[in-house]
């Protein structure tokens, strides 16, 4: 049975991906669809149903694209007499006004260790709208009591709880572990994610190291351009919560799609 465009959104909001719904929410005379009709337009450009064709989608197709990057929505007027109609290529003689909303779904910041930066950056990630998971192998830091902000905390070996996170593109990986080791273990995971965006906490020194052994593993080099490490915008953060302000920063930055500026004051 075909897809509504309520079950697609549903998909796409189970795969991490954004969208805009198109709704034409009143005509004055003769237009190519009735008030009510909708067209959902894909992060990548892509349809589900339509609003009439022409040049006119095409329109409303540029504009629900800056919707889903600006996570605004906005109401557009279309005049399709005279001239107007011309222009779009419609044989046309009404107005019609279309409202465009974003569907984004709500990112979930995925964090690595429980120690202090964790706690802080969970903190923040929660006021600043993120849903949040913790995850780290010591039952005393990975408790509900010490993360009561975060909906899902983890007491686990981190290999071992890899294969169940529902990891997708509107997902954000901070990896601050206690210790090198763990560190490249998720980061060796991260990458194979399409995680929106990766940050590993470190000195350049440590993270130089942790990029050597993984390329010795068949990483490629390119594959580690993703990575935002150090992590956090270059603010001279230097306690744990100044950390985690630079960390949010520069998730804050990647959500927005700001410039992508990988340098940072901090490390470990």
């Amino acid at each position: 049975m075909k897809r509504d465009v309520y079950e697609e959104i549903v998909r796409l909001k189970g795969t991490g991906e954004s969208a805009a719904l198109a709704t034409i929410i009143g005509t004055e005379g003769s237009t190519p669809r009735e008030a009510g009709a909708k067209m959902l337009v894909r992060e990548d450009g892509t349809l589900f149903g339509t609003i009439g064709g022409g040049r006119l989608e095409a329109q409303v197709i540029k504009e629900a694209l800056t919707v889903i990057r600006k996570e605004e929505p906005r109401t557009f007027h279309y005049d399709l007499t005279g001239k107007e109609a011309a222009g779009v290529g419609m044989i046309c003689g009404g107005v019609l006004d279309v409202y465009i909303e974003p569907i984004v779904p709500a990112p979930t910041v995925f964090i690595f260790g429980g120690g202090h930066i964790s706690l802080f950056v969970s903190k923040i990630s929660a006021m600043a709208g993120f849903k949040v998971a913790v995850i780290d192998d010591r039952a005393e830091f990975a408790s509900r009591e010490r993360f009561p902000e975060a909906e899902i905390v983890i007491a686990e070996r981190f290999n071992l709880v890899f294969p169940t996170l529902p990891v997708n593109r509107s997902s954000y990986v901070v990896i601050v572990t206690r210790g090198h080791a763990f560190d490249q273990e998720a980061l060796e995971w991260a990458i194979t994610t399409e995680a929106k965006y990766i940050g590993m906490i470190g000195s350049r020194k440590k993270i130089q190291a942790v990029y050597s052994n993984l390329e010795k593993k068949g990483v490629a080099w390119e594959t580690l351009q993703r990575v935002f490490a150090p992590i956090g915008l270059d603010i001279g953060a230097l306690t744990p919560e100044e950390i985690a302000v630079a960390i949010m920063a520069q998730m804050i930055q990647v959500r927005r799609e700001g410039k992508k500026d990988k340098a940072t004051g901090s490390c470990s």
